[in-house]
Order: structure tokens, then sequence, then C-alpha cells
């Protein structure tokens, strides 16, 4: 099996994970995380847990303003996916990324509603709808990212562009050589938008999103979907490939997509239930759970070598690890103890994950913990402080739970590799005696 997963399995999942398209993806999603997580500073205040702070601030106007702020961060939050994608993608391919990103985004913009009816069914034209340029144009967002990088890079590796003579700035020689790849790509949009609004009567991000983007939100917001996800994470880590940066980097823009069309409904004042239509699986799902303490849930572990270890590699490493736990980070175990590839660890740090990820969901699904809206923190916030931001008292306590159940399932296995350990030590002192004799 192992060799197996050496020779055949993950030089082949590094080879998709190392393609320009994935890298792109990946790192152009990141783009938007300081804004979503300052946004989700004015979203806490707007949405309150006291019922007269949030009428305080509707009386005064004050919700209003901060709405605002809300709007200006977490919906556009497709726009700058599709900057960050095309952008990403060019750099990689070695051209001049910016004058790509801005034709990439001028085509999002031709491919999503120019207008929207008022409830009166008057017609308001001259528009960008924000709920396209969050988490419904998400997919979308993506693909026009890819399409145009990639469409813009081959005009220019063949050099067809036009060529201004040495001495003129960069600023400008950039701009003239993006005007034949971006005329084309926009010629070919434009084309592409008629067959949607004459033949189909929809916009091509409409299309996309009833074709593409729904039944991939149905996927991943299923129990299987999310098992499957939670899986992959520690799965891939015990071979030594970043699981959290692989699943995260694909996961990305459909688990912010969950969430942004969660807050979608929080927004129009609908109650945020999965029979209302809304999502399980969100980033904070994945981050605020799955990978709470590091990948693999390893808090129960760290815990075991901290107070309870008698073999003086845990408890160094015990001691090493506690402060970065409480902040996410579990490298120093990860390669220290080691877990990855160590056979008598696999099983909790493969399964954790998942009984969390059957927890969580079951907490979700039954209502006993809120579905999560578009409040983000930083990964690296501590567990217990992050449920609480996201969801409240309940689901601190659904993260408490689930860090002493990690305990109890990695004590069996950590006291076996500590027993081990020992007598490893005591083998080694005892020759360093016999030496000294």
């Amino acid at each position: 099996m192992k060799q197996l997963m050496n020779d055949k399995v993950i030089p082949r999942i590094m080879a998709f994970v190392n393609t320009k398209g994935i890298q792109a993806i990946k790192d152009g999603m990141v783009y938007s995380m300081p804004l979503l997580i300052v946004g989700s500073v004015f979203l806490i205040i707007t949405n309150f847990p006291v019922p007269a702070v949030v009428n305080m601030l509707e009386q005064t106007g004050i919700k209003a303003v901060l709405e605002q702020a809300n709007g200006a961060t977490f919906n556009i939050s497709a726009i700058i996916a599709v900057l960050g994608i095309a952008y990403n993608y060019i750099k990689l391919d070695g051209q001049e990324p910016l004058s790509g990103a801005i034709v990439a985004l001028g085509v999002f913009i031709m491919m999503t509603p120019a207008s929207i009816v008022t409830e009166g069914g008057d017609v308001v034209g001259g528009i960008i709808d924000k709920s396209w340029t969050a988490g419904k144009g998400m997919v979308g967002a993506i693909i026009v990212g890819l399409i145009v990088a990639y469409v813009y890079c081959w005009f220019l590796k063949r050099n067809i562009k036009i060529k201004m003579p040495a001495g003129v700035p960069d600023g400008v020689s950039n701009a003239f050589s993006a005007l034949v790849p971006g005329a084309v790509i926009v010629t070919g949009a434009t084309i592409v938008h008629g067959i949607f609004s004459m033949g189909f009567h929809m916009t091509a991000m409409e299309g996309i999103y009833n074709v593409i983007q729904t039944p991939l939100q149905s996927m991943t917001d299923s129990i299987g979907g999310a098992v499957l996800m939670c899986f992959l994470t520690p799965f891939l880590w015990f071979f030594g490939v970043h699981g959290s940066t692989i699943v995260g980097g694909i996961m990305t823009g459909i688990l912010q997509a969950n969430g942004l069309e969660n807050q979608a409904l929080i927004d129009k004042g609908i109650e945020l239930t999965v029979k209302n239509g809304g999502h399980i699986v969100t980033m904070q799902f994945l981050d605020q759970f799955i990978n709470t303490t590091g990948a693999g849930i390893t808090i129960g572990l760290v815990i075991y070598m901290f107070f309870l270890a008698k073999s003086k590699q845990l408890k160094t490493l015990g001691r090493l690890e506690m402060v970065p736990a409480l902040f996410n980070i579990n490298e120093p175990i990860l390669f220290g103890i080691p877990i990855v590839m160590n056979p008598m660890l696999a099983f909790p740090f493969i399964a954790m994950p998942v009984i969390a990820c059957v927890l969580q969901y079951a907490a979700l699904y039954t209502g006993l913990c809120p579905l999560y809206g578009a409040i983000q923190v930083p990964w690296t916030c501590p567990p217990v402080i992050s449920g609480f931001l996201i969801g409240g008292w309940r689901t601190a306590l659904l993260q408490l739970i689930i860090l002493s159940l990690s305990f109890l399932v990695y004590l069996p296995f950590v006291r076996r590799v500590d027993k081990l350990n020992l007598i490893e030590e005591a083998k080694t002192e005892k020759e360093a005696q016999d030496d000294e004799w």
C-alpha cells in the first residue's frame, strides 16, 4: 500500500496539484481573505447577539453604514477571485499579469446580468448585481479567470501582439501588448454572451450557476462529500503531502460560495436553515473544525504528550507544540513524532477529522448548532474562541466536545508509542553506559 501510494498515487496527485490552473486557483483565492476577515468584524457588529444593540444600530442609521462595508467586502469576492486567478496564472506563465487580469475582469462583468426586475415589474438596466459578484458568481469567476488567462498567454507566447520600440515605458508597452489578445478575448466573450442571451435567454454566468455550480454545491454539501473532503486532508498528510493546502485550495471557491449564499439568506431576513436552502459545509466547517489545532485535530495527542508522556521525546515535543497547537499549527509533531508515515498513529490521525465531520454535520443538519454565514476568522484563531465568533456559544461548545474527544481517540495509540519510545530510550542509555565502561 505504502509503495503503491508513493510510486503511483502521490506523484499523480502532485502533478495535478502543481498544474498552473490549480496553483492559480489556490493562490488567487487567497487575495479575498483580508477583505473577508475585515468584513466579518462589521458583520458581527450588525448581527450582534443582543436585540437592543441591533435596534439601536437600526434607529440611528449606523446599521446601514455597516452594511455598506459588508457589501464592499463579502459581495465582491468573485471579482477578487477572477482578478487573482487570472493574475497568478499569467504570472506563473512568465507573462506580465496585470493587463491580462483586467481583461478577465471585463469578461466576467460581461457574463453577469446587467439588469434587475423590481418588485413592481420594472426593468432597471446598467447595473452590476452584487449577488453575482459574490457567492453565486464564484465558479464562473474561476472558469473565466482560467480560460482568459490561458488564451491571453497563448497569444503572448507566440508573439501575437503589438510590439513597441525600445525606450517606451513598460506601462505603455504592456498595455499595447494586451491589445490584440484582449480584443480577441472580448470578441469571443461577446459571441458567447450573445449565444446565451439570444439562444437561452440567460447570461453565461446564470448558465454556469445552474449547470455547474449548483450541482457542485449540492455534492459538497452532502454528508458523503463532506466525509470525503475531511478524509482526504489527513490521508494526504500521512504520506507527507500538504493535504490542508491541497484540499483547501481546490475546495475554497465552492465553500466560500456556500457561506456567501447563507449570508444572502440572512441579509434577506430569511431564517438560515437547511429547509430554507442553507448550506451546511462552508469554509468554517473545514477551517474551524476539521483543521482546528492542525490537520488530524491533534490537540488530544499534544495534551497527552504535555501532561502524561513518560518518554523524553514525547515530553519535549509536547512542551514545544502546546502553544502552536492552540493556534492551529501542528507541523512540529507531524514530522517530529512523526505522524507522517507512522502506521501506529495513522488510524486516529485519519479517523478524528472524519468523526468531527460527522458530528458537526449532524449538529448543523438537526439545528443543534446554527449554520454558518459569511463571518470568517483567521485560521490561526484559537479554537472555542473561533467557534464563538462564527456561531455563538453552541458552536464553541461543539468545538470543545470534539477537542475533548480527540484526547480519547488518540489515547490508546499514543500510549503505545510512548511505551516503545521509553523502551528505546532505556536501551540507548544502557548502551551509552556500557560504552563508558
